[in-house]
């Protein structure tokens, strides 16, 4: 319903911090990945007709009981996304660290 919510909300607040987090970090992957994936699910929900161009434009906002279903499923669903996509942008960070301090000669692909 809105868990695509979860994740772009920390897609802004990640690319408005940018410049505050270390730039060896790179913010800005993160940013893409909650930013991306957050757009890709909003096209599947509008496309679904659980978001619509009109208030309240969350067809689940139409009644308590439904509001209070989104907000578990933004919770529940929303939050392991963000979790999720925050645990593979630490991975890429700690590989991208492992192959550099790899010496040259001992690279090897595949």
């Amino acid at each position: 319903m809105a868990c695509f919510l979860v994740p772009a909300g920390a897609g802004v607040v990640t690319t408005l911090l940018r410049r505050r987090l270390p730039a060896a970090s790179h913010p800005e992957r993160l940013s893409a990945l909650l930013l991306g994936g957050s757009a890709m699910l909003a096209v599947e929900h509008v496309s679904n007709g659980e978001v619509v161009p009109w208030p309240p434009f969350l067809t689940a906002m139409r009644s308590p009981a439904e509001t209070a279903q989104m907000l578990r499923e933004m919770f529940t669903v929303g939050g392991t996304m963000t979790a999720v996509l925050i645990l593979v942008w630490l991975l890429m960070l700690a590989l991208e660290q492992k192959l550099q301090l790899q010496p040259q000669g001992r690279r090897r692909c595949g």
